[in-house]
């Protein structure tokens, strides 16, 4: 059984003040290309309608065109990456995880001298 490494590594893209892509809005994407429907990936992920749909806007509208599009009033409605949102996903989960593994490389043997052992687990505190 592997260590579960003590670094984590949070990458978020800004469009100014606004996150353009960071991790859970590449779920969202994953989601939305898994269930073709922005408010089925929303629920999937646990997140309610209105997030869902507003973390899309973000994106769409933060890049150079939208990342996803929808198809209402359609027999076969629903919604599905751009090839821009593929290759936005794409190039975030490479950036991901070189980052990752550059991080891992180099901090390792520095958390490993210097971090304390991990600590054990919180016992739940019942009556006394």
């Amino acid at each position: 059984m592997t260590t579960p490494s003590p670094l984590k590594l949070k990458l978020q893209i800004m469009c100014g003040d606004e996150i353009a892509m960071g991790p859970g809005k590449a779920d969202l994407l994953d989601a939305i290309a898994a269930h073709r429907s922005i408010s089925a990936a929303g629920r999937a992920l646990g997140m309610s309608y209105r997030r869902t749909w507003l973390l899309v806007d973000a994106m769409n509208r933060c890049w150079q065109g939208p990342l996803v599009a929808t198809t209402p009033g359609n027999p076969k409605a629903g919604a599905h990456l751009t090839p821009l949102g593929e290759a936005v996903l794409a190039g975030y989960r490479q950036l991901q995880g070189d980052a990752e593994a550059a991080a891992s490389a180099g901090f390792t043997a520095i958390a490993e001298a210097l971090l304390p052992a991990p600590l054990p687990p919180k016992r739940s505190e019942g009556p006394a």
